[in-house]
């Protein structure tokens, strides 16, 4: 509960204007005509308005204060979060020599009259290499390894897998050299043999050796059709692929493997491979939406403690892999190699007077020194070293930017803004997340209270949840419940990362939370956890639902439309993210009710009514069902997941 602000002075304008009225009938008494009419009144009234807003100036006083308090405790504005993704670069074609894309590199949106560019930079650089087929082979689930590669295009065409395909039979292509991060086309020559399946949804599987374990590879396009008829598959090569052995021959592979044939029709037989040939013909390379400002000089030093100096472009965003660091080149040198590096500190509390120190404001972009105390005996203490007197200050590198408008959705950014040999394309396969506006003062002084109750210690769950969001402000949900069972005196920190949809539906792997934030909220916790409490901190259960409905549509709405709108609606409602009574995610441990369907495709323009809503718990990771209800209950670490609604509209008038 917050504490009620006094108000200095209550007076209003009309009670102003009263009280002068009163005075000018004790002191002027003949002045009678107090109309509004007459000018003198008039006056009256200009100064009573001219006052009452001097008194509530005065009243702000007591809000000035309360941001002063929070900064005598440290609380100091969130800086923004820069939103990442993975950016591909196509090359116009295969090149025999590696192409190199540079770290920071520019990319951005198109920009419009109503909307700028928004830029993305590469964090690191990207190295595609020329990297091309040299052996084809096959290896059946329970057969023996075949090397195919003097065969094809001169024999028979081979059969991809078994004759009649096994889970775990696998086509193998081995690269004559590994090929980390890179986009590989594989042009395949085939007669259509794998009878059985749906030509849509093939039940394949691309993979890449990457040292440990066979990780699945991207899928970008197949036109081939479960390996039927002749066309390209570019898969995007997973990070860490390397050579190993096969069989008897060693190489960086990639397979196909058939896999179980979950909601999906299973071969019946074996697709025929007449050749099969594969080159890299493009990259993946993580990108932020921010700019990087490099040696950017920011002043002179004067030799004096405390003081502070500011970047040109603010604010300065925390980057977990690239810090900021301060150079500072005495005057008095002349040797351009003499710079010397100040680290960043959160606090100058541990900071003797020989350490080469500085403090950043992310929001404001203030560089400041530590400061000199006075102790009680009289002495100075001086908080961090101080660069002597005429030395050049320099940043050697910060990056500023972020916010949510990064946030954009896939295939937006496709602007190259740096020139790069052979580079034709560029475009993001996926959505950008994590990006998150910087706090507002509003904002920090409802933070206020929770920082002075908790000083920067976890012991209730809201101290937890709040110390995670501080470590990782792109999450998007964050839930505190006990461990329970045998860890009893454990608690588990559920997070939800941040992965915006325009029509609700999200892919499961998108709620996967990466190792990197999930690292630095153990980090976080760890230093500020009780003694004795274990804490974990992973994703929630998610529990996949889906609905059955037959709903009637109004004479004029078209049933095509009504169903898209309909599983908008659904997709949007229950949803991890988006979904629930708020709209701001599906409640932790709230049941899901069939009646629930009938209010939410109610609003839904075009719906005349619903006839039938049936609830199956469906498996988010095979859609395997399970018999139908009219509730699911959800535990306490529970959140419902949408895995696919099916919806079938009919216009009113015709008969069911």
């Amino acid at each position: 509960m917050n504490l009620p602000a006094p108000n200095l002075d209550d007076r209003t304008f009309q009670q102003l204007v009263d009280e002068a009225k009163h005075h000018i009938q004790r002191r002027c008494p003949t002045w009678t005509n107090h109309n509004v009419s007459d000018p003198g009144v008039t006056l009256v009234e200009t100064f009573a308005w001219m006052t009452d807003q001097l008194l509530y100036r005065l009243n702000r006083v007591p809000d000035r204060n309360y941001v002063k308090f929070l900064e005598l405790l440290g609380v100091t504005l969130f800086e923004p979060a820069a939103a990442r993704v993975e950016m591909s670069f196509r090359l116009s074609s295969h090149q025999p020599v590696p192409v190199r894309v540079p770290a920071g590199s520019v990319v951005s949106t198109l920009r419009t009259p109503g909307q700028p560019a928004i830029s993305f930079a590469t964090t690191d650089e990207l190295v595609i290499v020329p990297a091309v087929s040299r052996i084809v082979a096959t290896l059946p689930a329970d057969g023996g390894f075949a090397d195919r590669t003097a065969a094809m295009g001169v024999g028979a065409p081979f059969p991809a897998f078994a004759e009649r395909p096994q889970v775990g039979d696998a086509l193998y292509v081995g690269l004559d050299r590994p090929a980390p991060g890179a986009i590989v086309l594989l042009q395949f020559v085939c007669r259509i043999g794998g009878h059985g399946i749906d030509p849509s949804a093939p039940p394949l599987r691309w993979e890449a050796w990457t040292g440990t374990e066979w990780s699945e590879c991207t899928l970008e396009r197949d036109d081939t059709k479960g390996l039927n008829v002749s066309g390209g598959v570019e898969v995007h090569v997973p990070a860490g692929h390397t050579i190993t052995s096969v069989g008897t021959a060693t190489a960086a592979w990639l397979r196909c493997t058939v896999v179980e044939a979950t909601g999906r029709r299973p071969y019946r037989s074996s697709p025929l491979i007449v050749s099969c040939t594969a080159a890299t013909i493009g990259g993946d390379v993580a990108a932020v939406n921010a700019d990087p400002v490099a040696a950017e000089v920011v002043g002179v030093s004067d030799g004096t403690s405390g003081q502070t100096f500011a970047v040109l472009h603010p604010p300065v965003l925390r980057m977990p892999d690239d810090q900021v660091v301060l150079e500072v080149l005495d005057g008095a040198s002349v040797d351009p190699a003499e710079w010397q590096e100040w680290a960043r500190v959160d606090t100058f509390a541990e900071s003797t007077a020989e350490d080469r120190h500085f403090a950043v404001e992310p929001t404001t972009g203030e560089l400041t020194f530590g400061p000199v105390v006075r102790s009680a005996d009289g002495t100075l203490r001086r908080y961090g070293a101080v660069p002597p007197k005429g030395a050049v200050l320099r940043v050697r590198r910060y990056w500023t930017g972020g916010g949510a408008r990064g946030n954009v959705a896939p295939r937006m950014v496709g602007v190259l803004r740096s020139s790069i040999p052979y580079v034709a394309t560029v475009y993001n396969r996926l959505a950008a997340t994590g990006g998150v506006d910087g706090e507002t003062v509003e904002e920090a002084k409802l933070r206020g209270p929770i920082e002075l109750r908790s000083r920067n210690r976890a012991v209730t769950a809201e101290d937890y949840e709040y110390l995670t969001r501080q470590a990782a402000p792109s999450l998007a949900r964050v839930r505190c419940v006990p461990a329970g069972g045998a860890a009893a005196d454990g608690l588990r920190v559920l997070v939800v990362p941040d992965a915006p949809s325009p029509d609700g539906r999200i892919a499961l792997g998108r709620l996967r939370l990466p190792e990197s934030v999930r690292d630095r909220v153990v980090a976080a916790l760890e230093e500020r956890r009780m003694v004795g409490v274990r804490v974990s901190v992973e994703p929630p259960s998610y529990v996949g639902i889906r609905f059955d409905v037959r709903l009637r549509t109004r004479p004029d709405a078209a049933p095509e439309r009504v169903e898209q709108a309909a599983a908008t609606a659904l997709y949007g409602y229950f949803n991890p993210l988006t979904g629930g009574p708020r709209g701001d995610g599906w409640p932790f441990g709230r049941p899901v009710q069939v009646g629930e369907v009938y209010a939410v495709l109610g609003r839904v323009p075009g719906v005349d009514f619903v006839e039938e809503a049936v609830l199956f718990r469906a498996n988010p990771l095979t859609k395997e069902l399970s018999p139908a209800g009219d509730r699911i209950d959800l535990e306490a670490t529970h959140l419902v997941f949408s895995v696919e609604h099916d919806i079938v509209a009919t216009p009113s008038e015709v008969a069911a």
